[in-house]
């Protein structure tokens, strides 16, 4: 049974709204994570055109690393510590305890660009294991068993990112992109845990007839064969086994979207960011599929997941619940709908034109790195008087 949660007095005509930061998880991990887009991507251009020396991770594997480990971890602890308080009824951490888990994910951000790598490695893999404990003693008190896995996803990421850490600092005999991989692989199948919760439920509510519906065997059908994957990189499987294992999941996620009814979305931004983030994801596995037969190019297939399904659900996700959490109308403006624009550009311009045009990647990257940025930039502008300030009608969170 849920808890019940004092309203607090709003603030009268003419005072300050009270500042609200550390009164749950969204508020300082949503402006981190766009805040740290924005600039971390500025740089990742930087360094690929020369401009930018390397420090402890290198070029292409910091930028992945801070890509998954750093930008899309944000995210994923922001909404959990927020999502968590209402799935079992307890308190998740808000004040000091939420500050010490910003401060602690900051220094991880700050250390891997240094040459300390141990210290990097201790503090950066640390983060996602405390996230763990921080939403698994919330669920265990409410014995939350539908969502225990939610906490084992954030200790496999935190095992993964050491496993990157270890293989550059040459402790492991592996290489870092191996633990790169096995992130990817979780954060797909987190993609399409939350996107099968939340797009058909989003897409009835939001848009009146609609008749978005969920077939349970193919639900299973879908997860089953991401999980798959999973294993498959677990193994390091390679050459048909996968390519099979890939068009099978292209195919599932594909019927898995059209039953949710994406082309009577479009009158509905809220709604239909998330249809086109998900979108992404078969398109993705068709292109990891191509990939393994050397068809195209691997970089292709991980923006496809990345700069395409997170990015797009990442920013969908963001203004929803900013908005809904802080009492606000659920309700896409000029802001929102720029911001899905720019970040959606991202995506085509990163895949399509190194697809079309391979000769043109260097433009490519430059292109949808300056689009990327001002995206997310322009969330962290628009929305820090959001995320900082109470609710304006007085009610905690």
């Amino acid at each position: 049974m849920a808890t019940l949660i004092p309203i607090r007095e709003a603030a009268r005509p003419g005072q300050p709204p009270r500042f609200a930061l550390w009164e749950l998880g969204f508020r300082p991990f949503y402006l981190l994570a766009s805040s740290f887009a924005t600039l971390s991507i500025a740089l990742w251009a930087l360094q690929f055109a020369g401009l930018l020396g390397h420090a402890y991770l290198q070029g292409p594997l910091w930028h992945a690393h801070e890509m998954l480990f750093g930008f899309a971890m944000a995210v994923l602890v922001g909404f959990l510590l927020t999502a968590g308080r209402n799935w079992s009824g307890q308190p998740t951490p808000t004040g000091q305890a939420l500050m010490a888990l910003a401060l602690l994910w900051l220094t991880g951000r700050v250390l891997v660009l240094t040459p300390f790598g141990w210290a990097a490695a201790l503090v950066s893999s640390a983060f996602p294991l405390a996230a763990a404990v921080a939403l698994g003693i919330p669920f265990y008190k409410a014995r939350n068993t539908r969502n225990y896995f939610f906490v084992g996803l954030l200790a496999l990421l935190g095992l993964a990112e050491l496993s990157v850490h270890l293989g550059a600092l040459g402790v492991l005999q592996i290489p870092g992109w191996a633990g790169i991989a096995i992130a990817l692989d979780v954060m797909l199948f987190v993609l399409a845990v939350m996107g099968g919760r939340v797009i058909p439920m989003f897409t009835n509510n939001g848009v009146p007839g609609a008749g978005a519906v969920r077939q349970p065997q193919l639900e299973k059908l879908a997860l089953g064969l991401t999980l798959a994957l999973l294993l498959a990189d677990l193994l390091q499987l390679t050459g048909p086994a996968l390519v099979v294992l890939a068009l099978l999941g292209c195919a599932a996620h594909l019927a898995r979207w059209l039953l949710w009814r994406p082309w009577k979305t479009w009158r509905n931004p809220l709604v239909w960011v998330l249809h086109l983030a998900y979108a992404w994801i078969p398109v993705h596995l068709l292109l990891r599929a191509l990939a393994a037969l050397d068809w195209v190019p691997a970089s292709v297939a991980t923006h496809a997941l990345t700069a395409g399904a997170m990015g797009g659900m990442v920013i969908g996700m963001m203004t929803r619940t900013a908005l809904g959490h802080t009492g606000r109308p659920l309700r896409a403006g000029a802001t929102e709908l720029l911001c899905y624009v720019l970040v959606a550009l991202a995506a085509v311009v990163r895949v399509g034109v190194p697809l079309l045009a391979p000769a043109l990647l260097y433009h490519a990257v430059i292109v949808a790195s300056l689009l990327w940025s001002c995206g997310f930039g322009w969330y962290t502008l628009r929305y820090w008087p959001i995320l900082s300030r109470a609710r304006p009608d007085g009610y905690p969170g």
